[in-house]
């Protein structure tokens, strides 16, 4: 965890990471190449956040005041100049102030926010837990019968279905909802209540 008067380097992005998560990367702009291999040497993390306004590439976006950190868990460069990133999402951070570098890399000093509490099991929890169960063990036999020996599963391990907040951000993350919508579900400090929205979400669509 950074200290709070250090200035964390951060990826604005177009998507939104959530805690427990795996976000791949393809990395090729020169200054987040040298982002990344600096947090590899220095075995640290690098903030995720979402562009409230602006682009990935070119001048620094404006991030949204929320994020997650990212840990590198495996990288590889198959050809010069482009880095392919596994990254697995950490703990949720609110940024303090931010400054823009010369290269117009951008960097926070960032406020943690508390990790998502262990409620306890309820009849939402099992139903949501049963349905992304399922997901799961599809999504991993579809990968298997394509890619062999190759597939790498789009979840990190452990599996953790009795975790309320971890059945709620596997959820954020796959179901096709808008990205600010992601980002008040990232923003919400109750597991309980984000989980109580997917469930509304999986029943409104009979997922459940």
């Amino acid at each position: 965890m950074p200290p709070d008067d250090e200035w964390i380097p951060l990826f604005p992005l177009k998507t939104v990471l959530f805690p427990g998560g795996v976000l791949p990367l393809k990395v090729f702009e020169t200054r987040y190449i040298d982002m990344v291999r600096d947090c590899m040497k220095r075995n640290a993390p690098f903030g995720v956040v979402l562009i409230k306004a602006g682009q990935e590439v070119g001048q620094a976006a404006e991030p949204e005041d929320v994020g997650c950190l990212a840990a590198i868990t495996d990288w590889d460069m198959e050809n010069l100049g482009v880095m392919m990133l596994r990254t697995e999402g950490g703990e949720r951070f609110r940024i303090l102030e931010t400054r823009v570098r010369a290269d117009q890399r951008l960097e926070a000093r960032i406020g943690m926010l508390p990790a998502d509490a262990s409620p306890p099991v309820s009849d939402m929890h099992v139903e949501c837990a049963t349905a992304l169960k399922s997901v799961i063990e599809e999504v991993d036999q579809q990968g298997r019968q394509e890619e062999g020996g190759k597939f790498i599963s789009p979840f990190a391990q452990p599996i953790r279905l009795d975790s309320a907040g971890w059945v709620a951000n596997r959820w954020c993350e796959i179901l096709p909802i808008p990205l600010k919508a992601k980002q008040k579900l990232l923003e919400l400090d109750d597991a309980q209540t984000r989980l109580s929205i997917v469930h509304q979400y999986l029943k409104q669509h009979q997922i459940l």
